[in-house]
């Protein structure tokens, strides 16, 4: 029986999936996305969790979309137009729906992040990567832009060098990918697992509506002008300052007391 292609376990409110087929460096398989998917969907309904982990089995996080997929379907009548359209469709609402998740997502990466790889990384909410990860969205190398894994990379990044990394297939690595932004904390590698841990339980030790709310606000004003993300920001604001366990904060702060929330 063929081992699950995404893996999930659950402790202290943290919810870690991997990416489990390493013997091929974890790519995006039409079976990986819709194992990935229906994981998400779970996590989403579960309000136990608090935190999620993504990271890759083996020894690399993600090599990107399964080519040999991509080449089978060029097998089909039309040349495998419905199929890709289909592929890259679906990959991008699995990429949604880490952007719409009501928890943060961390991106745990070590080895290489590649095109769909790299996209993964720049959609989580959060990335610690282990110094020495290459990231690169280098599909112009086969012949194939990535255009897709663009849309993430240039709304995480500068454009200047995401259309750099986009056009020569070049690879980043750690630090440079910290310095420019795609990934918060770069690390040593055997660090990777503490760190990220260590980064999901500061998370989880906050008050898990609020941060729900603020993730959800956060996507909402970045796609809003100035003056109508202020007006949006502001009005749930006050929508937060109404919690009674927001209220607790502020009077255990003011009070110079640990809050006593009911979780």
């Amino acid at each position: 029986m063929n081992e699950a292609k995404v893996l999930r376990s659950d402790e202290a409110g943290i919810a870690t999936l991997t990416l489990n087929e390493p013997a091929r460096l974890n790519p995006l398989s039409d079976e990986m996305l819709a194992t990935l998917g229906s994981e998400l969907a779970r996590i989403a309904e579960d309000r136990s969790v608090h935190v999620v982990i993504l990271r890759g089995a083996g020894k690399a996080f993600c090599a990107g979309h399964d080519l040999k997929e991509m080449t089978a379907a060029r097998q089909a009548p039309d040349g495998g137009r419905a199929a890709f359209g289909d592929l890259f469709g679906r990959c991008s609402e699995m990429m949604l729906a880490i952007t719409r998740l009501p928890q943060p997502v961390i991106a745990q990466v070590h080895g290489i992040a590649t095109a769909a790889g790299c996209q993964l990384v720049a959609t989580c909410d959060l990335a610690v990567a282990a110094d020495g990860t290459r990231f690169g969205v280098n599909g112009v190398n086969i012949g194939l832009f990535c255009s897709t894994p663009m849309v993430a990379l240039t709304r995480v990044i500068g454009r200047k060098p995401a259309f750099a990394m986009l056009v020569t297939g070049d690879f980043i690595e750690a630090r440079e990918a910290e310095r420019l932004g795609l990934i918060n904390v770069a690390v040593a590698e055997e660090d990777l697992e503490t760190e990220t841990r260590a980064l999901a339980e500061r998370i989880t030790s906050k008050l898990g509506p609020v941060v729900r709310l603020g993730k959800r606000t956060f996507y909402e004003q970045a796609e809003m002008d100035v003056e109508a993300a202020y007006a949006h920001a502001g009005a749930v604001m006050a929508e937060n300052m109404m919690r009674d366990d927001t209220a607790e904060g502020v009077n255990a702060f003011v009070e110079k007391r640990a809050p006593d929330w009911k979780r």
